[in-house]
């Protein structure tokens, strides 16, 4: 039986490993209307296929709680945006509605770890290869949520290093959550498809009201619909053959 330490220790790597997600940014110089624009297309992709994923996941668990979370997941969204716009909002150097997309973007990931950090814990209730391969899979899954999260940053103007240091950030949850999923595992067990539709309905959320508006007015919209499809569709045969 994995000691405390180990199990916080499994869950940062899944967290360090959403840093990788900012290294294809780094050959990126030149951010253009246009690099906004598919950027936020790549984000969308990848939030939907995530989404679609938690979802099927989340209903072999339970139908209606992964329902309800998600309907949770999408009012939680809601209002945090009325609070944002109530506000001057600064991300760094960035104000305004480009400030409210990062933050918003950070608080939906952020969001998700804790559903992620749960499942990690719950694994070391099935036995110690169980968890070696569920910690395996989070770790490569977060890559492309690192991946999301520098797509909309990056066009902002935050470096790529910060980039990186803020997706390990919204990943945190997961070292934090893993260890009280391990103590209590049958009490999060029961709460984990509702952690899984939040996740899902606040990324879907997310990628309707925020990321596609932004990419369909800064893009040319064939090229933005092809980036969109293709990414969700590379999203979702990651998760299926992981």
């Amino acid at each position: 039986m994995p000691g405390l330490l180990a199990v916080f220790g499994y869950g940062l790597i899944t967290a360090l490993a959403t840093g990788l997600g900012a290294l294809p940014f780094a050959v990126v110089r030149r951010v253009s209307a246009q690099t906004v624009a598919y950027a936020n297309a790549l984000a969308s992709g990848l939030m939907l296929g995530a989404s679609f994923g938690l979802v099927a996941e989340g209903t072999v668990l339970g139908n209606w709680q992964t329902v309800i979370g998600a309907v949770i997941g999408v009012t939680f969204i809601l209002v945090t945006q009325i609070l944002l716009k109530r506000h001057n909002v600064e991300f760094g150097r960035i104000r305004g509605a480009g400030a409210r997309r990062m933050v918003l973007m950070l608080v939906v990931m952020t969001v998700h770890s804790f559903a992620e950090g749960v499942a990690v814990g719950v694994s070391f209730g099935g036995g110690m290869s169980l968890a070696v391969v569920i910690v395996v899979a989070i770790a490569v899954h977060n890559v492309p949520e690192g991946l999301a999260i520098t797509a909309v940053l990056r066009p902002q103007g935050t470096s790529v290093l910060a980039c990186a240091g803020w997706s390990i950030v919204s990943s945190l949850p997961q070292p934090i959550m893993a260890v009280p999923a391990f103590l209590l595992v049958e009490a999060f067990q029961s709460i984990l498809p509702y952690g899984i539709g939040f996740a899902a309905g606040a990324m879907v959320f997310m990628v309707l009201v925020e990321l596609l508006p932004e990419a369909y007015g800064q893009g040319r919209r064939p090229r933005v619909a092809v980036l969109v499809s293709a990414t969700l569709l590379a999203m979702m045969l990651f998760q299926q053959y992981l």
